[in-house]
């Protein structure tokens, strides 16, 4: 299996996909009513998909997963680039004086996001830095993840963090959270299932070893199986597929 997608939920998948586009350089390669998907391609490292697909709930406060946005140097120039865009400044109880050195942001639909200060380990990142996980052992949800993705532990100031094998591409880091987990998440990440892994009940099987389980919903039948890893965060194990982008 492989990480693939980066999913979000949209009250308008043309605004909020077109927004991300530009933000990140993306190319739109999916766009219809109910979904926008944004192609983000790292010549050294893995692509990734952004996939906003429709839903009726409004945004909800305190997500567990967000982007953290390359700033480095040019911090400013990006938070000012992201205003023009159609973000907007986000008070999340962070405070001018207290330190922060990240910008907080929300996308055109209240999503939060940060722009980042310049850190060593978000080199060669791309435009986006990380993708923080909010998790109730950073450590064991690291270990759990390394496995379901194939990325590999890499040295960040969270918790933990994991990395595409080629050391390209944006940290998915594994932060203390603040709550346990509760309901569904706005934000979650996709692992596509290769013809050559195991069947899914297998995988299933292994799955639960590790601490998480299958995901009970209301949204009909789909051709992908939900889970949630140990801490209680949603993910989709997706069917192979001919079009595996990496």
């Amino acid at each position: 299996m492989f990480l693939e997608n980066v999913n979000l939920d949209a009250n308008d998948p043309a605004l909020l996909g077109r927004f991300w586009s530009e933000a990140l350089g993306g190319t739109i390669i999916t766009d219809e009513p109910d979904l926008m998907e944004v192609r983000l391609v790292h010549a050294d490292g893995p692509d990734l998909d952004l996939c906003f697909g429709l839903v009726p709930e409004p945004v909800t406060p305190q997500p567990r997963l967000h982007f953290d946005l390359h700033g480095g140097p040019r911090q400013a120039e990006v938070v000012e680039r992201m205003l023009r865009l159609g973000a907007t400044h986000l008070d999340i109880g962070q405070h001018e004086g207290d330190g922060v050195p990240w910008v907080v942001l929300a996308d055109p639909e209240g999503n939060p996001f940060c722009v980042m200060e310049d850190r060593a380990e978000y080199a060669d990142t791309g435009p986006i830095a990380a993708i923080p996980i909010d998790s109730a052992d950073p450590i064991r949800d690291a270990e759990f993840w390394a496995w379901l993705s194939g990325w590999i532990p890499y040295e960040g100031k969270a918790p933990a963090s994991l990395r595409h094998p080629s050391e390209h591409g944006p940290l998915v880091e594994f932060c203390d959270e603040l709550s346990p987990q509760h309901g569904k998440n706005r934000m979650h990440l996709d692992v596509r299932h290769e013809s050559d892994d195991p069947d899914i009940e297998t995988i299933t099987r292994r799955i639960e070893a590790r601490g998480g389980h299958p995901f009970e919903h209301d949204w009909g039948p789909q051709p992908w199986t939900v889970f949630t890893d140990p801490s209680g965060n949603l993910f989709c194990v997706l069917p192979p597929s001919g079009d595996q982008a990496r």
